[in-house]
């Protein structure tokens, strides 16, 4: 797998996971539920069919009364590692912001809406797009990312709460 691919498979993690909670949605705040720690793991699938299986870790900082949401994830598997970091904004229903992976020096944005216990967005960088769906129901995240034009068809994961 290249290194950006790597990233982009990053970027797709990060991006679902600082979706948020859409449960906290109804109540215009879907980042407040993600506060403090969370692991797990999941499976990169690569187009060509291999698999392999990713461990996470997630720290979620919310602010601004959960409107805002301060990310760091980290993903590795037996090929590769990345290191994202991500801030976030939510007005109403509608999420954006920016999201890094510096070890790649990749970088780019993200928007979409919070729907009930439901995040739909999309993820966006210099030679990058992916599509993200996220539900959060009490302190389990079901996170799966659809990237488009890479080498990666999918990479599904679930985190707990620590």
């Amino acid at each position: 797998m290249t290194a950006s691919n790597l990233a982009r498979t990053g970027l797709l993690v990060m991006s679902l996971s600082i979706a948020g909670s859409a449960a906290q949605a109804a109540i215009n705040s879907p980042f407040r539920a993600m506060a403090g720690s969370w692991i797990g793991g999941g499976t990169l699938s690569m187009a060509d069919g291999q698999q392999e299986r990713l461990r996470c870790r997630a720290a979620y900082d919310p602010a601004g009364g959960g409107e805002a949401l301060r990310l760091n994830i980290r993903c590795a598997s037996p090929s590769y590692n990345f290191d994202l970091a991500g801030d976030v904004q939510a007005r109403g229903s509608a999420i954006s912001g920016s999201w890094s992976e510096a070890s790649r020096n990749a970088s780019g944005s993200i928007s979409g809406r919070a729907i009930g216990d439901h995040i739909e967005a999309s993820a966006q960088g210099q030679n990058f797009a992916a599509n993200l769906s996220l539900t959060t129901r009490g302190d389990r995240q079901s996170i799966v990312i659809r990237p488009a034009g890479t080498d990666v068809r999918a990479v599904s994961l679930t985190l707990a709460r620590r």
